[in-house]
């Protein structure tokens, strides 16, 4: 999903209707899907203000997201929104009451030595701080949308979770697009439909596993990202995966192998 963001932001189409258009694909995507599998059923819902809350959150973390991926190297995008893990927690903790045992906190830990690994402040540093604000806060809002998902378990099936964001956010981004409008080329907008699956597909998996696990815990996996980020980075734009990013690497993968087998 993020490479196709960069390959779209590189040709010049505006962050807000790549918001718009990944959110109202998915949304077409989703509607004929729950009216097979669940017919009308699969629509209703009583949690309405969390579906706003997790749509306006959640579509606002996204913008902050594909933004950056425009802006910065491909991995370095990819390494902001690897910090939501580290806010997740806390969210939980102080929303849900969650708490993350010892061995979480000590992967959390090793993930958070990858990153900077990889980051290599001393050799390169950050392409600049207001980017890395926007990062940040992108991960700070979507550590708070999953957690509002862990909050719906309940209640809430994975695939009306991810088709009442679609309509949230299409509703919510297109003001922006339209204030931004440039219509899209027929290629763009296979690339686009090509995001919206992808996307949806990423997000169903993911909101499934929101559902069924401790908030905190499942962040972790979230690291093995970054491996697959670095060789596309290389291998797409030629971004040079240096000795830091594969120690970087290793302290990641082993952080989430950790996380596994913690209680």
């Amino acid at each position: 999903m993020g490479a196709i963001i960069k390959h779209l932001s590189i040709g010049d189409l505006p962050n807000e209707l790549i918001v718009f258009f990944r959110n109202i694909f998915a949304f077409v995507l989703l509607v004929p899907w729950i009216g097979y599998t669940s017919g009308l059923d699969g629509f209703r819902t009583r949690q309405w203000h969390f579906h706003l809350m997790r749509g306006a959150i959640g579509v606002s973390a996204m913008s902050c997201f594909f933004y950056i991926l425009g802006q910065l190297q491909f991995t370095e995008a990819i390494l902001l929104k690897l910090t939501t893990p580290f806010f997740i927690p806390l969210v939980a903790l102080l929303w849900l009451g969650e708490k993350s045992g010892l061995q979480t906190l000590i992967a959390i830990a090793i993930g958070f030595l990858g990153v900077i690994c990889i980051v290599d402040p001393a050799n390169r540093g950050w392409a600049a701080l207001d980017l890395v604000a926007i990062g940040l806060l992108g991960a700070i809002l979507a550590a708070l949308a999953k957690v509002t998902i862990r909050r719906m378990r309940t209640t809430e099936p994975s695939l009306r979770i991810v088709f009442y964001f679609s309509l949230v956010a299409s509703m919510l981004s297109a003001p922006f697009a339209a204030a931004s409008w440039q219509t899209p080329s027929s290629v763009q907008l296979l690339w686009l439909f090509l995001l919206a699956t992808v996307a949806t597909i990423g997000q169903l998996l993911i909101t499934a596993a929101y559902r069924r696990v401790n908030a905190g815990k499942i962040g972790q996996f979230t690291y093995t990202s970054l491996v697959f980020s670095s060789v596309m980075g290389w291998w797409l734009w030629e971004e040079v995966l240096s000795l830091a990013t594969i120690l970087g690497c290793v302290f990641i993968v082993s952080a989430g192998i950790l996380n596994m087998r913690s209680k």
